[in-house]
């Protein structure tokens, strides 16, 4: 997927995602304003997901699906929330930033997979290529493409994401669950 970011625009994002994060532990200033977002690509409003991770490992991920925000305002809620507020983690301290390696992934407005039978969703699946949302009633979780990563087998996708929404980790097989997909812009 392209997002029609250019290479300065996405580094203008990462720069506001890291410099969020600086003025949040109180050690730098803002370095942008509102007005620094202008260009119509900044406004559209897209779901996105900010990823940190230290010496490889996850230190945190938060993001919304849904194209709720301005590309921009969701960079900066999002990384806010990845630093401070992903409930798995800590929060990131002041020591911890210069490691910091982050991630932002731009979604597409997600699909639903129509499929009849569990053989059917694991043939229609796109591993690797897909974010995918898994959802039944008031559940629901999705695993951006780069899950794929670690979890090759597409059974375990599909009953580990289960797991992440609250449910069964057999539900997909068992029932009919909303499996909805999305194509990601990745850049860090």
């Amino acid at each position: 997927m392209k997002t029609g970011l250019t290479k300065k625009q996405k580094d203008m994002l990462l720069e506001l995602a890291r410099n969020t994060i600086a003025n949040d532990l109180a050690l730098e200033e803002p370095k942008f304003k509102n007005e620094d977002f202008k260009d119509k690509i900044f406004q559209e409003k897209r779901g996105v997901f900010v990823t940190l991770e230290m010496y490889g490992n996850l230190r945190g991920c938060i993001g919304n699906i849904e194209p709720v925000y301005p590309l921009y305002e969701a960079v900066r809620r999002n990384a806010h929330e990845a630093a401070f507020d992903d409930p798995r983690f800590d929060p990131v301290v002041e020591e911890e930033l210069e490691s910091l390696d982050i991630e932002i992934s731009v979604l597409t407005d997600p699909r639903p997979l129509k499929y009849t039978t569990p053989e059917d969703l694991i043939k229609k699946l796109q591993p690797g290529k897909e974010g995918v949302i898994l959802g039944k009633g008031f559940f629901k979780a999705t695993y951006l493409p780069q899950v794929w990563d670690e979890i090759k087998e597409p059974e375990f996708f599909l009953s580990s994401l289960a797991m992440k929404a609250g449910l069964e980790p057999d539900v997909w097989k068992n029932q009919k669950v909303d499996i909805s997909v999305y194509d990601v812009e990745k850049f860090s």
